[in-house]
């Protein structure tokens, strides 16, 4: 079901819709994935120890942006889900800048806490907006069109940032993601609408953000997904902060580790565009609760592989590309499921749902990461143990029921 909640000047098309917003979801993952070429040159720079102290780069910016993501609900809520999205762009450019120009490693992961915290915005804001417009199973294709858009830039961003490091350095990678959200910027001011209707405007009160956040989180019917997705791309987290380790040193890739990160990666697009045709078809239940049962058995075969064929790249790769493509199926529909129920306080619900799957994910990808050992067995025990979680928190949320297909919502809309 559509919802007119826009203006009636609105005049963007659901096309150019999609790949904005998939633009802006995607600055954060460029800002993750476009440095990771570079981090072996970065920690040589700063004099960083050798080891897994490099990860910190990026997993800093995965807890700050956890963390930020609590703060713009509530402003969307009341204010509209556009400015918030301004803010955010403006604050991204500033502190790329500042990361760019820095000179020590403790200042440039402030730098990289404060970018990541304040890009909040732009995960919590596009959700809200698509769920003003959408929900169920089309709120579930739409975010698969979204997903299938934007996943193309961790795709690309190692490929990306190795071109721009080895043509100016590695601060460039920065200066170029600026310039990315300045464009996105432009973009955002000139052409998206604003979605939040005047009755679903909530107030800037303490109590009222805390009810609302709260009803948004304990909520039976949505809390099992949202922890759920945030174990599954906690794993996907774990493999970004040790791939460059894991596939450039633990198997042995060296230069093509662009090529072999960006080809796995590129499933989970493949998958998205998958989801978005069959989601309306076969329902969102029945299409995640499908892959989460496939993701079990793939890990499975993950910890078999990582102690029988421990180095075989051979292996790893089919392996994690279907780990990654079974995400398609779990990612757009986990979340659409889990804001089914908040339609008068999407803002909200995306901002407290968004901070427990990223920052939850990050707690979980930073572990992960760390834990690397220079062999694939911590992060394939990951896998699985992560996969089995969020299934037995899917039972939970579902009564012990899978494959449902419902018409309406499980809980009523809060008042």
């Amino acid at each position: 079901m559509e919802y007119a909640a826009s203006p009636p000047e609105q005049a963007i098309g659901r096309r150019e819709l999609v790949v904005l917003i998939a633009l802006l979801m995607s600055l954060n993952a460029l800002a993750i994935d476009g440095m990771l070429p570079a981090l072996d040159e970065i920690a040589h720079e700063f004099g960083v120890a050798a080891g897994n102290q490099r990860q910190l780069i990026v997993s800093v910016y995965l807890l700050a942006n956890g963390i930020g993501s609590l703060v713009p609900g509530a402003f969307a809520d009341r204010y509209g889900r556009k400015p918030v999205i301004m803010i955010a762009l403006a604050s991204y450019v500033v502190f790329s800048i500042i990361v760019a120009l820095s000179g020590d490693f403790t200042v440039m992961l402030i730098a990289r806490g404060l970018q990541g915290m304040l890009a909040g915005g732009l995960m919590v804001a596009p959700v809200a907006l698509i769920r003003d417009r959408y929900e169920g199973d089309q709120m579930a294709r739409m975010m698969s069109m979204v997903s299938a858009v934007f996943i193309i830039m961790p795709v690309i961003a190692p490929s990306m940032g190795q071109a721009v490091m080895l043509l100016a350095g590695w601060r460039w990678i920065f200066v170029s993601l600026a310039m990315a959200a300045a464009i996105a910027g432009l973009w955002t001011w000139i052409r998206l609408p604003e979605t939040l209707t005047e009755e679903n405007r909530q107030t800037i009160d303490v109590p009222v953000i805390v009810r609302n956040m709260k009803a948004a989180l304990f909520n039976r019917a949505s809390i099992g997904y949202v922890v759920g997705t945030s174990l599954l791309i906690g794993a996907v987290f774990g493999y970004v902060n040790s791939a460059q380790q894991l596939i450039g040193e633990h198997f042995g890739a060296g230069s093509w580790f662009p090529v072999v990160f960006g080809g796995t990666a590129a499933m989970m697009a493949v998958s998205n565009i998958v989801n978005s045709r069959i989601v309306t078809r076969f329902g969102a239940r029945r299409v995640s609760h499908t892959g989460v049962l496939i993701f079990i058995a793939v890990s499975c075969a993950q910890v078999w592989a990582a102690i029988n064929r421990d180095g075989d790249i051979y292996w790893f790769i089919p392996l994690m590309a279907t780990n990654l493509a079974l995400l398609g199926f779990l990612g757009a529909n986990f979340g659409s499921i889990a804001m089914q129920p908040f339609a008068n306080i999407a803002g909200a619900a995306s901002s407290v749902q968004t901070f427990f799957r990223m920052f939850g994910a990050a707690m979980v990808g930073m572990v992960i990461g760390q834990s690397y050992d220079g062999t694939a067995r911590p992060f394939a025990f990951a896998l699985l143990t992560c996969s089995v979680l969020a299934l037995l928190l899917v039972l939970y949320s579902e009564k012990g029921r899978l494959f449902r297909r419902l018409n309406k919502p499980l809980q009523p809309h809060v008042p």
